[in-house]
């Protein structure tokens, strides 16, 4: 955990969650959330493909992962080829 939210390149996305968390405290939530959730996509969006890939051999979701335009919104995140993707760990 300390290991992934230290590397430099994912400061941006730190810096947005942790914005968004004070924040909220500080009585701005409807700011903070959207803050919150840039940084969660910021940090997570190389796992989002990966997580859809996978959640295309379930047998009743599988069908709305296979529909081309999921598959392009999916796509979308992370950076690279569908071979310079792995896992956020």
């Amino acid at each position: 955990t300390v290991r992934f939210f230290s590397r430099k390149d994912r400061i941006r996305g730190i810096i947005a969650f942790f914005g968004g968390v004070a924040l909220v405290l500080f009585r701005w939530p409807m700011v903070g959330m959207v803050m919150q959730v840039y940084g969660l996509i910021y940090l997570f969006g190389q796992f989002f493909p990966i997580a859809a890939a996978s959640l295309r051999d379930v047998p009743v979701v599988g069908s709305v992962f296979r529909h081309p335009s999921v598959e392009r919104f999916f796509s979308s995140f992370g950076r690279g080829g569908a071979a310079d993707r792995r896992a956020p760990v």
